[in-house]
């Protein structure tokens, strides 16, 4: 009797897997958090913000720009540093069917 994974050893569900983990760990999304009395945005991973506003609207039009270039998500925090949105400007297999833009 075989108790092999059905994902093991080189299947292409293992192989489906692996490259969604590698894409997972590879993109880096861009944040919009508080820091202080400004707003950073901040590319996932990285210690330093890539840029510093004063108003929440200035960096998500900043944050907005990098991620469009860099074909990643935007991610909105509120003040008290939670997830408020999300936009994403790569190539997502599953786009959202939201009305807002």
């Amino acid at each position: 009797m075989n108790n092999a994974s059905p994902l093991a050893n080189g299947s292409r569900w293992q192989h489906s897997l692996e490259v969604k983990e590698i894409k997972a760990m590879t993109k880096k999304d861009y944040h919009v958090v508080p820091q202080g009395e400004s707003w950073a945005v901040k590319r996932e991973g990285a210690v330093r913000a890539s840029s510093l506003h004063s108003t929440q609207k200035d960096a998500i039009d900043a944050g907005k720009q990098l991620a469009q270039t860099n074909r990643t998500e935007l991610v909105i925090h509120s003040p008290n540093g939670l997830i408020r949105d999300s936009d994403s400007y790569g190539n997502d297999p599953n786009p959202p069917k939201d009305k807002k833009h």
